[in-house]
């Protein structure tokens, strides 16, 4: 095959990798990264190492079960393990994905009040466009657009180098690890890792792939739209902190949320780095709204054994886009009603999906190995090690974080 050949290939075959690691920069994510820099300035750059490796060996067995399969992480888990499981799994991924989904909205309304702009009108803007967009879009035209989406995340990579960071601080916190022992440096730790690997990536990157309906002589490809993808979400959250470490953690300025540091990032660093900060996060927002809902829609119909997919009709699957709509509108309803408990949903998120992605890990671990359904495609002895490793080291620093979390 000529280099032309496969480049075409690769590119009808790239998206499901691109697209789900880089949604995980979603407003929740970009927070994370944001505060992390303003309060610790370069210090926790080197998390970003083992998180991508963690990340790309997690990521790449998720996506050879969906090649190889055709199937959904929920419908392999009914198959093997019962519908118990399956349902208690799909209970706490509801409310945790709804969590992050109002999360994302709350997102978007910070970042359109910083360009100017009413929240009151924009969310339902925002709500009804995404709706729109999957409902009526069907899957190519949904994908096309998220992976140009994806591309406004460089301008976080803009805006790092707008902020003109001291490049010997960031080589020596991106390569020499540092701990201190404080509670919230390592609560951010856990974070930076917790924000990155999430459970509904799991299911939506498998069920994603099989509703494209990628096929086994198609894997090295796919494998390599995970790779991409990997590294891509980690290169952006690398330079958000990097902003904020450049420009917030030198004056000391103290950020909760990652609309703040878009603000003051103004008269420390332009107009132009705020206002390129405020509408990178409300592209990451925005997606992770459409994405977040989406797989928690793959997930639960998966699990029940519904019809689902992105180029159904609401006749076909009543309950695939059923689930998508309700999520969507009570999120953007809430952020509408003054004095709602964002910020208690927002956290109850992050402990659910702390709660939930051992499990789910164990789940795929289980499932790649097993030659019944993998055949020749299961993991390797290396492989193995690799992947049980990052695991026990995930399942360590979750726990931690819920416990934090929950303190």
């Amino acid at each position: 095959m000529s280099l032309r050949k496969k480049i075409a290939l690769f590119l009808a075959i790239m998206g499901p990798g691109i697209i789900t690691a880089n949604i995980d920069n979603d407003a929740i994510g970009i927070t994370t990264y944001s505060v992390a820099g303003a309060h610790y300035g370069y210090s926790l750059l080197w998390t970003l190492i083992p998180t991508t490796i963690a990340l790309v060996v997690i990521q790449e067995m998720v996506g050879r079960m969906g090649v190889i399969t055709g199937k959904g992480l929920s419908d392999l888990i009914r198959e093997n393990y019962g519908i118990r499981s399956t349902f208690f799994m799909m209970v706490v991924l509801i409310i945790a994905n709804f969590g992050t989904t109002v999360g994302n909205f709350a997102g978007w309304a910070a970042s359109m009040e910083i360009l100017g702009l009413s929240k009151y009108i924009m969310v339902p803007i925002g709500a009804v466009s995404i709706w729109i967009l999957v409902t009526r879009g069907g899957y190519r035209v949904v994908e096309k657009i998220l992976l140009v989406a994806c591309l406004l995340y460089f301008g976080y990579v803009i805006s790092g180098f707008m902020a003109r960071p001291e490049w010997a601080g960031v080589l020596e916190g991106a390569l020499v690890p540092k701990i201190k022992k404080e509670p919230e440096f390592i609560m951010l730790s856990i974070a930076i890792i917790g924000t990155t690997i999430t459970p509904w990536m799991q299911f939506y990157l498998q069920g994603s792939i099989a509703d494209k309906g990628i096929r086994k002589e198609h894997y090295k490809l796919s494998r390599l739209d995970v790779i991409i993808g990997c590294s891509i979400t980690d290169i952006v959250a690398f330079f958000i902190i990097v902003t904020c470490a450049a420009t917030l953690f030198p004056f000391g300025i103290r950020i909760h949320e990652a609309s703040e540091a878009a603000a003051a990032l103004g008269p420390l660093a332009g107009d132009y780095a705020s206002f390129i900060f405020a509408l990178c996060l409300a592209n990451g927002a925005l997606l992770g709204a459409i994405i977040v809902p989406l797989a928690t829609a793959y997930c639960v119909c998966e699990a029940m054994g519904w019809e689902r997919g992105v180029n159904k009709t609401f006749r076909e699957a009543p309950q695939f886009l059923g689930i998508y709509t309700f999520m969507i509108v009570i999120a953007a309803l809430l952020i509408l009603i003054p004095g709602a408990p964002l910020v208690l949903l927002m956290v109850l998120s992050s402990v659910l999906n702390g709660m939930l992605l051992p499990f789910v890990l164990i789940y795929a671990i289980s499932l790649v190995n097993d030659r019944k359904i993998m055949g020749e495609y299961i993991n390797s002895k290396i492989y193995n090690y690799i992947s049980w490793g990052t695991v026990i080291a995930l399942i360590c620093l979750t726990v931690s974080w819920v416990i934090i979390s929950i303190l």
